[in-house]
């Protein structure tokens, strides 16, 4: 099973690439975002758990998201493998993850970066801004700061699957094509590793 996980900070191109790499490798997106949306219109046990803390204006703990994250992969066993994005954001949730697929017999493939510089963000992010009606997509400020805590909080997260030699980083400035060539070609070359 190909396990990815994909990041980037906001404006790096992920959600068009995800997108991408869904078709090529039928893969299932798992988006945290998407995941707590669902469980809370669904009304599940989690998703009322989640629902409650988010009306007090507090985080969503990890062993719900893990919780949520379960459920999708044991609900989803035959699948050709996930796509994680915007999960894990830190060391703990990478940890968590890790426990959580080896009781699938599972493990993360690789860790793909799509790295673009901040002056090229902000500039695609005041772009989108325009159109996407997104407040935190209009501000200067807003961008930098989101930016900024993207690199504090996930450098961290990097560190942890380069130890695991797991690791890839891609120049996220190009055509798009070009930007999806490089990307499966890490994806390919840790498939044929993993079926080694």
């Amino acid at each position: 099973m190909l396990n990815i996980v994909l990041f980037g900070p906001p404006g790096a191109g992920k959600g068009t690439q995800s997108q991408k790499l869904i078709e090529k490798y039928g893969l299932i997106h798992l988006s945290t975002g998407d995941l707590l949306r669902s469980e809370i219109s669904q009304g599940t046990q989690l998703g009322l758990k989640a629902k409650k803390l988010m009306d007090e204006g507090l985080l969503v703990p990890d062993e719900v998201v893990i919780g949520m994250i379960e459920s999708k992969i044991a609900d989803n066993r035959s699948a050709a493998g996930f796509i994680f994005d915007g999960f894990p954001r830190t060391v703990p949730q990478a940890e968590a993850l890790d426990q959580l697929l080896v009781r699938y017999d599972q493990g993360i493939s690789c860790m793909i970066a799509l790295q673009v510089n901040e002056e090229e963000l902000v500039k695609r992010l005041l772009l989108r801004g325009q159109t996407s009606g997104r407040p935190d997509d209009a501000d200067e400020t807003l961008i930098q700061k989101r930016v900024q805590e993207y690199n504090t909080k996930t450098t961290p997260v990097a560190n942890y699957y380069a130890q695991q030699n797991k690791f890839y980083a891609v120049d996220g400035i190009g055509e798009i094509e070009e930007i999806f060539t490089k990307t499966c070609e890490i994806v390919d070359a840790c498939q044929v590793a993993l079926n080694k």
